[in-house]
């Protein structure tokens, strides 16, 4: 009987080891694409980055256009009048 119990779970338990040396193998590849995919830039993601840029330096000339129009005076309304002109 007792040989039987070990023949059993040895076929049972034949599976769990075929997938754990699986995995066990392609760890090592898995680490080292996700350290490559990490540390590289997709050029879609670098063209986000940039939008983004865009769009908040159009937005900070927007707050401070507003805050020029109510009040001209400021210091700061000569930095707006640079980024108005063209060079």
């Amino acid at each position: 009987m007792r040989a039987f119990l070990l023949l059993a779970s040895a076929v049972l338990l034949s599976g769990c080891l075929a997938r754990t040396a699986a995995s066990v193998v392609t760890l090592p590849v898995m680490a080292a694409s996700a350290g490559v995919d990490a540390v590289t830039t997709s050029q879609s993601e670098a063209d986000q980055r940039r939008g983004r840029e865009i769009r908040e330096e159009e937005e900070r000339l927007g707050r401070l256009a507003r805050r020029c129009d109510r009040n001209p005076d400021r210091e700061e309304c000569a930095e707006l009048q640079q980024a108005r002109q063209p060079e």
